[in-house]
């Protein structure tokens, strides 16, 4: 049994050696990789280019939704109301309403 191989010409495995280069260096990362469909569906932010502008809008409205939390956590310690307590020697004081929690 005699086999033959025949081998493609230089200038042709130089071509696809080339082109397959290139499409590394277009898609870095797991873009490039052969992958499943099934792992494509569940790791989405492994194959989707980052977007700039709304990853800015999401930091910005997470920093405001902070923030707001912030200023009502501060506004809830500022407004607790006062009342005036009376202890058994009949001396008047002002103080702050608390919860049995506290």
């Amino acid at each position: 049994m005699i086999w033959i191989v025949t081998m493609p010409s230089a200038e042709q495995g130089s071509h696809k050696v080339e082109t397959s280069n290139e499409s590394r260096l277009k898609a870095p990362g797991l873009r490039a990789a052969k992958t499943t469909t099934l792992f494509r569906a569940v790791n989405p932010e492994l194959f989707i280019k980052p977007n700039k502008p709304v990853m800015a809008l999401g930091l910005i409205a997470i920093s405001l939704c902070v923030g707001y939390l912030g200023y009502l956590h501060a506004v809830k310690e500022n407004n607790q109301e006062l009342y005036e307590a009376i202890d058994s020697q009949g001396e008047r004081h002002m103080r702050r309403k608390t919860s049995k929690w506290d």
